[in-house]
């Protein structure tokens, strides 16, 4: 019997979507297949392995090291895993040890710019069958499921911003290596600064047509193409999906971005606000709402006119903006994602809600009889962990509910009305989560102790860097 049979893993859509996957490797010829994994920074890693074997370990799984869950953004290893349960507290974790990864049949697909090779995303489980408890997908399918114990579905549509420029040097001699490495050196596409004219959008369209072409190719929603505020800046949008869907599909899509860029001359990034002249920070604006699973109705939408939202949506909203400061280490885990909060910008930096306003953190689209109805969070830097985000936002909305909170009044002037700040660095938003009971009961404490664990690991990477704006202000000075 199989590890997949053993331990029941796969649905009867898995199944019948291995046999359909089995099928398509044999007519397209396939000589690899990708099997991957999204970490705890939703950065995709795994194993490529010859099509044959691929398909031969499918129900096997296949084994992967546990130091992958222990590193930090600079891939250091920041857990001591050759002590007694490898700093986790968990047996299982210790001495650099294997888990198992089994792939989702459902998520397969033929890699466009790689036209010979599979893809599979995949989750991790301990070899008795456990799913292992820090591997963020997981966790996520637990909140979901939960949702759907209480008759909902989460359904979210993403726009993301990002920025790709031309890949001028890609700083590859030896002394470049590191860890992390010397970035690449860059220059743009556009100079920027005219939102949305016709002639930003055709100096930067062979690079888009590019990336737009091989992200339909993938079957991903796409909705929209569009270039942004900031020079060599923009925004793809996507189509409304639920449940593990829009989290798998934010993954493979910045994966996919950066990998099609660079094999085009391009460097795509994510990151918030790179540290280059006059580029401007990117967010990600997370569009969601909850809908019936008995009737398919939006739960968020008013029956009454004159309401933007049920009184259930204003609930869930209440719930989002309680837990803003201790969420924010979710939509936004770098130290970098912090320097997009400015007041009098398109970004946050207060717990506010408004009716179509684009300076507050939740922004409320729709009406009255509105299926479309729905809560834009735009709170989020684009290299978050989707499935750290989107749990969050549920379990926040969910407690905001069985509470009952009220979310008060619409803000018109988002910069001036007093409100919770949102945290100004990640040092805060750490801090913000430790001292939330909230997150400690509804993720685990063992998870929340984890999270916070690889995050200080950075931030005292960062506090032992010597910057330039120090060296400026005080070598003269003093």
């Amino acid at each position: 019997m199989s590890f997949v049979e053993r331990h029941g893993l796969w649905s009867a859509e898995q199944k019948e979507a291995a046999a359909r996957l089995r099928r398509i490797v044999e007519e397209r010829e396939l000589e690899v297949i990708r099997l991957a994994f999204p970490d705890q920074h939703g950065i995709l890693r795994g194993k490529t392995l010859v099509a044959a074997e691929a398909l031969a370990t499918l129900e096997s799984g296949c084994s992967i090291t546990t130091t992958m869950l222990a590193k930090d953004t600079s891939h250091r290893t920041v857990f001591p895993v050759f002590t007694s349960g490898g700093g986790f507290g968990m047996k299982e974790m210790e001495g650099a040890a294997d888990v198992v990864m089994v792939a989702d049949p459902t998520t397969f697909r033929v890699l466009p710019w790689a036209p010979t090779t599979g893809w599979l995303m995949c989750d991790v489980y301990f070899n008795d069958g456990r799913p292992v408890p820090f591997a963020t997908r997981n966790l996520y399918r637990g909140v979901i499921e939960k949702l759907a114990a209480r008759g909902y579905d989460f359904v979210a549509g993403l726009e993301v911003e990002f920025h790709i420029f031309r890949l001028d040097d890609a700083r590859m001699a030896p002394e470049d290596a590191g860890q992390p490495g010397q970035p690449p050196s860059v220059s743009l596409l556009s100079h920027g600064y005219q939102y949305l004219t016709e002639q930003r959008y055709d100096q930067m369209e062979p690079a888009l047509e590019i990336i737009r072409r091989d992200i339909i190719a993938l079957g991903l929603p796409l909705r929209s193409v569009e270039v942004e505020f900031g020079p060599s800046q923009c925004e793809f949008t996507f189509q409304p999906t639920k449940g593990l869907a829009p989290a798998d599909n934010m993954v493979l899509f910045r994966s996919a971005v950066k990998q099609i860029a660079r094999r085009h001359g391009y460097h795509a990034t994510f990151m918030c606000r790179p540290k280059l002249p006059n580029v401007f920070a990117s967010g990600w604006h997370l569009h969601q709402s909850l809908v019936s699973r008995a009737t398919g109705e939006n739960a968020f939408m008013a029956k009454d006119n004159g309401e933007a939202l049920s009184t259930f949506g204003k609930q869930y909203l209440a719930g989002l903006l309680d837990h803003a400061r201790a969420s924010t280490v979710f939509t936004t885990p770098t130290i970098n994602g912090y320097k997009r909060y400015r007041s009098y910008s398109l970004a946050p930096d207060r717990a506010i809600w408004g009716r179509d306003n684009r300076g507050v953190m939740i922004r409320v689209l729709g009406g009255a009889g509105e299926a479309a109805t729905r809560l834009e969070n735009r709170i989020g830097e684009p290299a978050a962990n989707p499935y750290l985000y989107m749990a969050s936002q549920i379990l926040s909305g969910l407690d905001g509910v069985d509470r009952k909170l009220d979310p008060g009044p619409s803000a018109d002037t988002p910069y001036e009305t007093k409100a919770t700040l949102l945290p100004k660095s990640l040092r805060e938003a750490v801090f913000a989560l430790s001292d939330d009971p909230f997150f400690r009961d509804a993720l685990g404490p063992s998870f929340v102790d984890y999270y916070v664990h690889i995050k200080n690991a950075e931030i005292e990477r960062f506090q032992a860097e010597v910057s330039d704006w120090e060296h400026r202000e005080y070598f003269e000075m003093f």
